[in-house]
């Protein structure tokens, strides 16, 4: 099976970006769904989705819950500089800090992922 990263960059708050963000989470559950090792990282203005995320009313809500065992964490340097660093750190999203305070992607490229950006 395939090995993929999705990499959410879509910053929370425009109509555009909820499809980015819908259409990056039915891809996960897709590739989960059919055994492909997935791994989802929010990164940039992507951190900003997770606490909308997490509250129930949200209109991604449901999905995000079906694929949060894939979500392999977010940015802790852009989480810090988009303003929502204290509110990912009150949910179970790992902050990544692996490369120069940035997630690695480097990791994943060097264990045979494909990334994928939404």
């Amino acid at each position: 099976m395939s090995k993929i990263a999705i990499l959410v960059l879509a910053e929370e708050g425009s109509h555009e970006s909820l499809g980015r963000i819908v259409n990056a989470l039915e891809f996960a559950k897709e590739l989960k769904e059919k055994d492909h090792e997935v791994g989802i990282v929010f990164d940039g203005a992507g951190t900003t989705f997770i606490p909308a995320l997490e509250k129930e009313d949200h209109k991604a809500h449901g999905i995000y819950k079906e694929v949060q065992d894939v979500i392999d964490g977010a940015c802790e340097f852009c989480a810090n500089a988009f303003g929502v660093i204290d509110e990912v750190k009150k949910t179970d999203i790992t902050l990544l800090d692996e490369f120069d305070n940035h997630p690695s992607l480097e990791k994943y490229i060097a264990k045979g992922y494909q990334i994928v950006t939404f």
